[in-house]
C-alpha cells in the first residue's frame, strides 16, 4: 500500500482510509522511493524467486495518475519485471472510471516484457449490489453502466477481474437482506463472468466498524452490528457451481472499534474453516458451517 494523495472520491460511508493518506499532492519521486523501498527491504529480496502475486494498493486508485502518478506506475512494474522473475499476477486496485483503452494497452506490453508471463488483476470496489444502497446510502458513485464499460474494456485483454463487497455495509440493513444482497451480486458476477469469458473473483469482506464513521455512530446508538460469521458463509455458498472463485476476507485490518469487529469470541473455529474455504473453494465447508457442524 502506497502513500500518496488521498482518493478524490472520498465519499464512501464507512470508509476512513483516506485518512490515512497524504491530504497533498505526493509527487512521482517520493512514490519512486517508496518502490525503491520496498525493493530494498530484505525480507523481500530474500523471497525474490518465490514470489507469485503482488497487489499495489494507495487506498484509492493506482490507476487514477492524479493520485498515483504513471511515471511511478511504470517504475514499479519496471522494478517488477527485473525482480520477481517468477511473478504470475499483478493486482491492481482502482475505482472503474479512471481506467481507459490506451493504459491497459501499455500495461500489456510492460507487464510482457517481464522473464514470465504476467497476468493482470484489475480490482474494483463494489462494496454493495443494491444499486440504492451502493450509491444513495453508501454514496459509492458507481453505476452498473459505469461497471459493465469497465469490463469491455477490459475484457479483450483477458485481464482477471476482482470485485470487492462488502457484507451488511450500512446501518439499517437487516442480516437477511445483507446475505440477500451478496447472492443478487454473485448471479450478476456470474453472468457477466460467462458474458466476457473472464476470470473473475469476489472478494467478500464482512464489514466491521471502522472509527471515525458514521457507522461508528450507528453501532454506539445500538442502530447496527457487524454481520455474523456464519451468515458470511450462507451468503458466500450461493457462488457454488458459478463460474467465478469466491475469497472470504477475514482481516479487520487493525481499525475495528471495540466490539465492532466481525470475529466474535469464539469464532476461532470458523474463522479457520472459512480460511479452508479459501484455499480449497471447497462449498461443503460452507454447507457444513451453516449447518452448525464444524
Amino acid at each position: 500500500v502506497f502513500y500518496s494523495q488521498a482518493c478524490r472520491w472520498s465519499r464512501c460511508l464507512g470508509c476512513n482510509l483516506p485518512s490515512t493518506m497524504s491530504q497533498r499532492h505526493v509527487p512521482f519521486g517520493a512514490l519512486m522511493a517508496q518502490v525503491d523501498r520496498v525493493f530494498g527491504d530484505a525480507e523481500v529480496a530474500g523471497r525474490r524467486e518465490s514470489i507469485r502475486k503482488v497487489i499495489v494498493s494507495n487506498n484509492g486508485s493506482i490507476l487514477d495518475e492524479v493520485t498515483f502518478s504513471s511515471t511511478a506506475l511504470v517504475y514499479l512494474i519496471a522494478k517488477l519485471n527485473l525482480h520477481f522473475p517468477n511473478l504470475g499476477v499483478l493486482s491492481i486496485e482502482t475505482r472503474a472510471e479512471y481506467v481507459d483503452t490506451a493504459e491497459l494497452e501499455f500495461l500489456a506490453r510492460v507487464l510482457a516484457e517481464g522473464d514470465t508471463p504476467t497476468r493482470l488483476e484489475i480490482a474494483v470496489g463494489f462494496e454493495a449490489f443494491d444499486d440504492r444502497i451502493r450509491n444513495e446510502v453508501f454514496d459509492k458513485g458507481l453505476p452498473l453502466a459505469t461497471f459493465e464499460r469497465f469490463v469491455a474494456k477490459i475484457a479483450p485483454y483477458e485481464y482477471w477481474l476482482k470485485c470487492y463487497f462488502m457484507q451488511k455495509p450500512v446501518p439499517g440493513m437487516s442480516d437477511e437482506e445483507a446475505v440477500a444482497d451478496i447472492h443478487q451480486a454473485l448471479e450478476y458476477l456470474g453472468r457477466i463472468a460467462a458474458q466476457h469469458g473472464l476470470h473473475v473473483n469476489m472478494h467478500l469482506n464482512p464489514t466491521f466498524v471502522a472509527s471515525g464513521t458514521a457507522m461508528e455512530e450507528a453501532f454506539r446508538a445500538g442502530r447496527y452490528a457487524p454481520p455474523l460469521l456464519r451468515d458470511v458463509a450462507r451468503a458466500a455458498r450461493a457462488g457454488r457451481g458459478k463460474p467465478l472463485s469466491v475469497f472470504i476476507g477475514l482481516d479487520d485490518e487493525g481499525l475495528a472499534v471495540e466490539g465492532g469487529s466481525f470475529i466474535r469470541p469464539g469464532d476461532g473455529p470458523l474463522v479457520e474453516e472459512l480460511e479452508r474455504f479459501n484455499r480449497t473453494q471447497d462449498y461443503d465447508i460452507l454447507d457444513r458451517i451453516c449447518a452448525g457442524v464444524q
